[in-house]
């Protein structure tokens, strides 16, 4: 696991941020001050001042500064940043309502230390923002959604803070929906809707209940594969887009968190794909020549999980 290192500021000079081991492999801290409220460590510490602006302008300090349980999954600077939001002038442009729910996504209506949770993967937690995130414990360390947890369990008077490498984005909606709504997936919706006009409602077996994961290709990876225009889609064989689209597909939420090297999962079409992750993430097909770069990962949806990927995955003969 990358470990990154953190420059504390002013929290320093009031909490030792000591301790080795987050979980099996991140930091951990179990020496702050306890007087201090959660609210009031994201605000002494400059590597939080990013989130102190999401919290103030979703009028949430008071909340995270208050009475209760709490634990926050604390995005640092470079999260906000990697979401593009690394500016407060971008922060605060945000709908306070929306901002508001993105950060209760990150908040747990109870206190939960590392050692409560289980080694298990994709374990659906509850948060305050109604919808559940999914966390894995495994050797590699702990991970919310995919995001690893940098440093963990450090202490507040109403709760715990467990400090994050990236802002975690409730779902918007179903696999199908995700895709419909990223402009950077208009073939991929254009080769489910001709898919499903055959034997297979492709679009109906990715809006029901799943989970699912899904390999996602980009447009310039349809492009690619020969597929140039919409219409090159459209008039494509359902058959053969279904068979193409369905080796794509992986029954259960698989997050990068739960990718290993050289695995071969199953797909619902049957045929196997290979994992692999020297260099970054990749998957390969069958009747692929090379790997296709998971570009991003952890796009979370109300029945699964989408990873961008710029190839399309070919199953061979």
């Amino acid at each position: 696991m990358k470990t990154l290192n953190f420059k504390f500021s002013k929290l320093a000079l009031m909490v030792a941020l000591v301790g080795s081991a987050f979980f099996s492999s991140c930091k951990k801290d179990n020496d702050v001050q306890e007087n201090l409220s959660i609210a009031d460590i994201v605000a002494a510490d400059d590597n939080f001042s990013l989130l102190e602006t999401a919290l103030n302008h979703a009028q949430l300090t008071g909340t995270l500064k208050g009475e209760g349980n709490f634990t926050l999954f604390a995005p640092n600077n470079a999260a906000f940043a990697a979401a593009g939001l690394d500016t407060d002038a971008k922060i605060t442009a945000m709908s306070a309502e929306t901002l508001k729910q993105i950060l209760l996504y990150h908040v747990l209506p109870n206190r939960t230390p590392a050692s409560a949770i289980p080694t298990a993967s994709n374990t659906a937690v509850a948060t305050s923002a109604n919808a559940n995130v999914f966390v894995t414990k495994n050797a590699n360390g702990v991970f919310v959604n995919g995001a690893t947890v940098l440093t963990a369990d450090v202490n507040a008077k109403n709760g715990v803070v467990h400090i994050i490498n990236r802002v975690l984005m409730p779902a918007s909606g179903n696999i199908v929906q995700a895709a419909q709504a990223n402009a950077n997936f208009s073939f991929l919706v254009a080769a489910i809707t001709r898919a499903s006009q055959g034997s297979t409602n492709v679009a109906q077996v990715l809006s029901g209940t799943g989970p699912f994961t899904v390999f996602a290709p980009t447009n310039q990876a349809f492009i690619n594969a020969g597929f140039t225009t919409i219409a090159s889609i459209q008039a494509a064989s359902p058959a053969t887009l279904t068979n193409i689209l369905t080796y794509h597909v992986i029954a259960g939420r698989v997050l990068s968190s739960d990718l290993t090297e050289g695995a071969m999962p199953t797909t619902v079409q049957g045929g196997k794909v290979t994992i692999s992750l020297t260099g970054g993430a990749k998957v390969k097909g069958l009747g692929n020549t090379t790997s296709s770069n998971i570009t991003t990962t952890n796009v979370i949806t109300t029945n699964g999980v989408i990873h961008a990927i710029d190839q399309v995955l070919l199953p061979g003969i």
